[in-house]
């Protein structure tokens, strides 16, 4: 039994705000860290990586879709390359073997028993698949689908990959979502989230944004890194922008 679990999810690759969120109090003493996925997909993948492994014992990494396709990547599968963004194919060319290897293994998704929740599923995308979308508004129909393998005493889901936080109870189910520690739509900052005494506690980290950006510039040998970082770092896609552009992958109807 685990007393309190941080949440990370989403790092894409971007170091200043991981160690902003790594450098919070509550997560500093929880007890475990999950981060739920799309670890290294961005301009700073080797550092991150190592942040990450320096955590030991405390860390628990889930696989996310990006993860996944990293590695199809560095392995130069052709299906990945020629869907890939720019960014991807660029940070698979960063990792080494060990990445590689580290990204091949992470779990897909995990269960923890946690205090106060009893058995917590973690996952990306959802439970049975890391690339699949829920948002904070998908229909009740679309999520008995998806929890229908799962077990009746999982009373509590927690993903990522759509990079915006919510929770929301599901027919007597809770869901929650951490967003993104490196790509955050909808304001500047990481969210994450602190699971403690059967409380969920929506956290957000401000830093400064510009110094990350720069130094992120200043570590990053991707070649459009400043755009990139800021667009994403800065959080220029607000959240009704992501909403609308994930919307249609939810199985939602669609108005014309």
């Amino acid at each position: 039994m685990v007393a309190s679990v941080a949440v990370l999810s989403d790092i894409h690759g971007v170091l200043p705000a991981l160690e902003a969120v790594l450098n919070e109090p509550d997560v500093m003493s929880s007890e475990l860290i999950v981060i739920t996925g799309d670890h290294a997909a961005g301009p700073q993948p080797v550092k991150v990586l190592d942040r990450l492994r320096e955590l030991g014992d405390k860390a628990l990494l889930v696989r996310g879709n990006a993860d996944r396709e990293l590695v199809a990547l560095a392995r130069n599968e052709q299906q990945a390359v020629e869907e890939a963004w720019e960014i991807d194919l660029w940070a698979a060319q960063q990792l080494r073997p060990e990445d590689v290897e580290l990204l091949t293994g992470l779990p897909h998704p995990i269960t923890l028993d946690v205090d106060g929740f009893g058995k917590v599923v973690f996952c990306h995308g959802t439970p049975r698949d890391d690339n699949e979308v829920v948002l904070v508004d998908t229909r009740l129909e679309r999520w008995e689908e998806i929890f229908a393998e799962l077990p009746d005493d999982v009373r509590t889901v927690v993903c990522g990959h759509t990079h915006m936080p919510f929770t929301r109870l599901v027919d007597e189910r809770l869901v929650v979502n951490s967003g993104s520690i490196g790509m955050p739509y909808g304001r500047a900052g990481s969210p994450w989230v602190l699971l403690q005494g059967g409380q969920v506690h929506l956290r957000h980290t401000r830093f400064n944004i510009d110094s990350a950006v720069d130094l992120v510039v200043k570590e990053s040998d991707y070649h459009d890194c400043r755009a990139w970082a800021d667009h994403y770092v800065r959080s220029v896609t607000t959240d009704a922008e992501a909403l609308r552009t994930f919307g249609p992958r939810d199985g939602r109807q669609v108005s014309s």
